[in-house]
């Protein structure tokens, strides 16, 4: 590894980004600099323009990968090697907003009960029951499970620790798995007893036949949308899923049912016609 890139590992990890983004953003620094078959300290202003114009043009990246290359070059350019290049002038892609994917309880409640393995599918049950994302369930611990005041301590992007209410149900099943599993270092753990399960063969368990697409965030999803509908405040929401943005909340109300069903169209509100006057 060349110091240059160990100092830009270390800028990012001593401002708290999580592993994954790491890892993603200096595979994004890396393809720049194969691309052009140089140093990424040594290359200028008008070679990362024709590199992002490359990457929308001919790559035909996607809005978030492109809108992560800008992130990645703009970190590294303002941090761990300092220029004036241009890329910290460059606006971000406009990304399309789109609803979340969310399904019916009595769907949720039909998944819940189908994946094979006692792990994974008590992987899928405490992603539901806390709205943890995915990483975060997998690095679950026993020391974060709090009974006494039934919380759950998630630690979460950035290493931003939240409370989330702990499930009477959810516990039980947790107390029922431990005594069966007896897991050591994690509650999930995968063949190697001293690391987590990884993501993988939990995303593959996923794929049930004859259920609509369900995946670990969208059971993020619809723990969020299905609290919204019971009548939880938003901003309790925004709380409990770790949302720096209330504006990233609000996208639920957007896939609640029980909020759309309550909106009166101003069709409904007009009075009834009146019938066309007879001519005489």
């Amino acid at each position: 590894m060349t110091p240059l890139r160990q100092r830009f590992i270390e800028d990012l990890q001593l401002r708290n980004f999580a592993p994954k983004t790491i890892v993603a953003y200096v595979h994004q620094v890396r393809s720049l600099a194969r691309h052009f078959n140089q140093s990424p300290d040594r290359l200028g202003d008008d070679q990362i323009r024709r590199y992002l114009l490359h990457l929308l043009h001919d790559k035909h990246a996607a809005e978030t990968s492109y809108n992560q290359a800008v992130a990645a070059l703009r970190f590294f350019y303002e941090v761990s090697s300092p220029s004036g290049t241009v890329v910290r002038r460059l606006p971000y892609g406009k990304q399309s907003k789109r609803l979340p994917d969310v399904r019916s309880i009595q769907q949720v409640a039909v998944f819940l009960n189908t994946p094979p393995g006692r792990t994974i599918r008590m992987v899928l049950r405490t992603i539901y029951a806390t709205g943890m994302r995915i990483s975060e369930a997998l690095h679950l611990t026993a020391a974060q499970i709090d009974s006494s005041r039934m919380v759950v301590r998630v630690l979460g992007k950035g290493r931003k620790e939240r409370l989330v209410p702990l499930s009477p149900r959810l516990l039980e099943e947790l107390r029922v798995y431990w005594r069966e599993t007896r897991p050591k270092s994690w509650m999930f753990p995968g063949r190697d007893p001293q690391k987590p399960l990884s993501e993988t063969p939990v995303q593959k368990a996923c794929h049930v036949a004859g259920l609509p697409p369900i995946t670990p965030h969208t059971l993020r999803h619809c723990y969020a949308t299905h609290l919204l509908e019971a009548g939880v405040e938003i901003r309790t929401i925004q709380a409990l899923l770790g949302h720096y943005r209330i504006g990233t909340t609000s996208l639920y109300t957007h896939v609640s049912l029980i909020t759309l069903s309550n909106v009166v169209s101003p069709l409904d509100r007009l009075p009834p016609p009146q019938s066309p006057t007879a001519h005489h």
